[in-house]
């Protein structure tokens, strides 16, 4: 099947590309313009994204919303994730500010709401969760966002998600999750 995914981001793409093969996910047109993200949950905001994709393409759409969620700032930044230090700030500014504001062992969440929308406007929403801990400072130098502070409980060995394989990060990661949902929704 192909699928358009409402996104820019260049990280994102290459991961659900490889989590959802056979599935072929196109690139978002440049001329279709994604709704802002101000919904109150990551699935609000997906939903959105996917909806617009697939009225804009006649194509069924995905799209997700991801984000990490830290228990000692009451699970802020959650669906701020991107814009936690700023609506210009880079992964790094983030990463910081989360260093910051949050004691090392802090409890930590990664979420990702993935949707689906057909171009009939049938809907598909699914999540995936990965639970971890806050590292004292970032080590690693994969993946991106706030996987060089993210201490997966999966992983025993102390290894941040920076520091994973690939593969092994896909197996655990919420996007992986959520991929591996969707994916099983589409082919039943």
């Amino acid at each position: 099947m192909r699928l358009v995914l409402a996104t820019r981001n260049a990280h994102k793409a290459r991961e659900l590309a490889a989590l959802l093969a056979p599935h072929e996910v196109l690139p978002l047109p440049p001329e279709v313009t994604l709704p802002p993200e101000t919904g109150e949950t990551f699935a609000d905001n997906a939903l959105g994204k996917a909806r617009a994709a697939a009225a804009a393409t006649g194509l069924p759409a995905i799209a997700d919303d991801s984000g990490i969620e830290c228990s000692a700032l009451g699970g802020a930044p959650g669906v701020r994730s991107a814009r936690f230090a700023g609506e210009q700030a880079s992964d790094e500014d983030n990463l910081a500010k989360l260093l910051r504001e949050a004691p090392a062992g802090s409890g930590l969440a990664y979420v990702c709401a993935l949707a689906y929308v057909d171009a009939d406007g049938g809907e598909h929403l699914v999540e995936g969760r990965c639970t971890g801990t806050l590292a004292a400072a970032p080590r690693g130098d994969g993946g991106f966002g706030y996987d060089p502070a993210f201490l997966p409980d999966d992983i025993p060995d102390g290894r941040t998600m920076a520091e994973l394989e690939p593969a092994r990060k896909d197996a655990i990661s919420h996007r992986g999750r959520a991929a591996r949902a969707l994916r099983a929704l589409l082919e039943e």
